[in-house]
């Protein structure tokens, strides 16, 4: 019993001198397992002494008993009896019977019994509690057969116990010193990515006073830590902001505990940048404000690529005019101004007679740079509130405002062709263009823009059957280009059903593999009398006319059949890209046609391309929105076609749900020996990808303008450099490695 004393005595202690060294150490003593929980979790035979057990026969004497106890150590000595059953002798009992003189009688006679057992299975925390209801101090452990494996006596259970705290301190320990050494790599790392990153970072304590900034700041702003140190960071502000913009600032960073958006802020030079800037408001595990944390980065070169891309959407890039959405818009108010005001507008319809042959003959930088002279002499006819644009091609429209008389426009037209007759100087060629304009007014001629653009477009056609180099007025007896288009209309509508119209396919090849992955579809007519049809005559007439629904649904529906074949014949890697019309994707009912043909033909829809152009995608944002993620709920890609040449919009392009975008040839063409196209192009190339699309560039037309293309990372190309639209059955062979 004084042995159980001092054993649970000293434990006390010693667990207390533990905390204490591990408080010293670091370690959260609070948070290791109570005893209780760990004694629990711990087995009785882990608390077994140590050596053999050996059981004293009944008949062994009392010094036998004496001698065992004091050799193995032990407090205790097992009696096995013959029928099975152990009794215990304990150390207390031995000096209880040497005070009664019991002299040297057989254990058997003297030991407790039964012994009081459990298995080997029980846990310490159990059989602890045991001892301590029934008022024991020893208890047997029996293996799984029933026999006496040892005797475990209350101290070696303490024992045992404390033995197991020790070592989950010991785990907690080493747990500690892994955590910190992981903590250090990892604040290691964290300081050796601020150093290096290129963004800028600033901290600043609670009050807002710089505390720390990288090197990246320095390089942004120009400020050396030292200079900015203990200062506001409002010593960045370039003035451009109102106070209004820093209180909502403030108010949502401290409503949401983070900002984010762009603000201009001056260098150390005076020069004022944008900037993308995010501020976070850092606070301690109490919730307590300790540091805001900002990070900035230069976007001076993408608002500059921004601008460039913005510019496109009302400018033709190469002559710099208005294209047809800024005319459009000026047109407008024209007719408004003149309808307020009770006088008239005119439109003049101006095309090159004969700029083909200059082209073919001489190439197509030599035909640019007549474009642009010509575009510079129009200009210099108009009075500063006429605009002119062009259209496409040798296309160009005036649009001539606050008109007293129509034969101001006249007056106008006759100017220009003089203008225009004169010889131009490009490269070393005299080049004498001449020029027929068609010229419609408002209100007399139409009070609709539409109208008005076609009617001069009527006009101009008569001047050139009169002998070009001359304008026309607009009349309605001008009926002749109608009647042909009567009959060409006639004839189209008939095309369908006598099976004129057939399918070409043009490659788009990878970049980097030179693989061809997909192909265009392209629509061609063969007509028994006129022979081929350019698409360019009989294309917009289907428009018009609505015919462009019929001809694009058989289009769709051919396009898809020929890939089952194709599939069949085991290129089933191939994308089909299928261009579809204004008209088209206006009908209410053209999501629904797709999910048809699809189903019909067993079209993959991943493996359809829907091709649009920018024009149909502005005319109704919302509805357009709808309809393009139906379609991208069915499975099928879209793609932007013809970009830059219609109404690019950034906005836009991150709206709508876009897989792919199209560079127009018109950029790609002159790559090689314009920087300025070189690096629009780049500029949207990198512009597409950062909004996750993939990018392909049309025309291509050398090997030199597909090694800038893949320079700069555009993913396909199509072109006749790879090849030219041709029959199914070709284009199958122009695939073969």
């Amino acid at each position: 019993m004084r042995k159980f004393a001092e054993k649970r005595g000293e434990s006390q202690p010693k667990m207390a001198a533990k905390k204490t060294f591990l408080a010293h150490r670091g370690v959260n003593v609070e948070g290791i397992r109570s005893i209780s929980l760990i004694s629990s979790k711990m087995l009785i035979c882990s608390a077994c002494p140590k050596g053999n057990l050996q059981p004293l026969p009944p008949s062994a004497p009392l010094g036998e008993a004496a001698r065992q106890m004091r050799d193995a150590a032990r407090d205790a000595v097992v009696v096995a009896y013959e029928d099975g059953s152990y009794g215990i002798l304990t150390e207390r009992d031995l000096t209880r019977l040497v005070a009664e003189r019991a002299g040297n009688r057989p254990v058997g006679e003297l030991a407790s019994r039964p012994l009081i057992t459990v298995g080997e299975d029980a846990s310490l925390y159990r059989v602890r509690c045991m001892l301590s209801d029934r008022g024991i101090r020893h208890v047997g452990v029996l293996r799984h057969d029933g026999s006496l494996t040892d005797v475990v006596s209350f101290a070696d259970i303490l024992s045992g116990m404390e033995l197991s705290y020790v070592q989950e301190l010991q785990h907690a320990l080493r747990q500690r010193d892994l955590a910190l050494n992981a903590s250090q790599r990892n604040l290691h790392l964290a300081e050796k990515i601020i150093e290096t990153t290129l963004e800028g970072i600033l901290i600043t304590d609670d009050k807002a006073r710089i505390i720390s900034v990288n090197p990246a700041f320095t390089r942004l702003t120009g400020y050396r830590p030292e200079e900015v140190i203990g200062r506001n960071p409002s010593m960045l502000s370039s003035g451009r902001q109102t106070p209004d913009f820093y209180q909502e600032m403030w108010s949502r960073l401290q409503r949401e505990g983070q900002w984010q958006g762009e603000i201009w802020n001056r260098r150390k030079t005076g020069e004022i940048y944008p900037e993308l800037l995010t501020i976070t408001a850092i606070k301690d595990r109490d919730g307590k404000l300790t540091n805001y944390a900002a990070v900035f980065s230069d976007i001076s070169q993408l608002k500059e690529n921004e601008a460039r891309i913005r510019h496109l959407a009302y400018y033709d890039p190469l002559t710099g005019l208005p294209n047809r959405r800024l005319l459009e818009d000026r047109l407008q108010v024209a007719m408004a101004h003149a309808h307020r005001h009770r006088k008239r507008a005119a439109v003049l319809f101006i095309d090159l007679d004969r700029f083909k042959r200059i082209n073919d003959s001489l190439g197509h930088e030599i035909g640019d740079q007549l474009l642009i002279e010509i575009a510079r002499r129009l200009n210099a006819c108009l009075r500063e509130d006429d605009t002119v644009a062009r259209m496409g091609g040798d296309e160009f429209i005036a649009v001539l405002s606050d008109l007293t008389d129509p034969d101001d426009a006249a007056h106008t037209a006759a100017r220009i062709i003089e203008a225009l007759r004169r010889p131009v100087e490009v490269d070393g060629h005299e080049l004498t263009v001449t020029t027929s304009i068609g010229i419609s007014v408002f209100p007399d001629d139409g009070r609709d823009p539409a109208v008005l653009v076609k009617n001069a477009d009527i006009a101009m056609y008569r001047a050139k059957e009169e002998g070009r180099n001359a304008f026309q007025l607009y009349q309605p007896a001008m009926n002749a280009r109608s009647l042909e288009h009567l009959a060409l209309e006639n004839a189209l509508r008939r095309a369908l059903d006598c099976e004129e119209l057939v399918l070409h396919f043009q490659p788009l090849v990878q970049h980097d593999t030179g693989q061809t992955v997909a192909a265009e579809a392209l629509l061609r007519w063969q007509h028994p009398e006129l022979g081929l049809v350019p698409p360019a005559r009989f294309i917009p007439l289907a428009e018009e006319t609505g015919l462009i629904v019929p001809i694009g649904e058989w289009v769709l529906r051919a396009a898809c059949l020929q890939h089952a074949r194709w599939r069949e014949a085991g290129h089933d890697h191939l994308q089909m890209q299928v261009n579809i019309s204004a008209r088209q994707f206006r009908d209410e009912n053209f999501t629904a046609l797709v999910a048809r043909v699809i189903a019909e033909t067993g079209m993959p829809a991943a493996q359809l391309t829907l091709e649009l152009t920018e024009t149909m995608l502005m005319e109704d944002s919302e509805r357009t929105v709808s309809m393009l993620n139906d379609l991208r709920m069915l499975g099928v890609r879209l793609a932007l076609d013809d970009f830059g040449t219609g109404y690019s919009s950034l906005a836009y392009l991150k709206r709508f749900p876009i897989n792919e975008l199209k560079i127009d040839r018109l950029f790609t063409r002159d790559i090689d020996r314009n920087p300025g196209d070189a690096a629009i192009v780049e500029a949207i190339i990198r512009l597409a990808h950062s909004l996750g699309q993939r990018v392909v560039a049309e025309g291509v037309e050398s090997a030199a303008q597909r090694a800038i293309l893949a320079r700069y990372g555009c993913d396909l190309m199509q072109g006749f450099h790879f090849g030219h639209p041709t029959d199914a059955t070709r284009f199958l062979l122009s695939c073969q490695p």
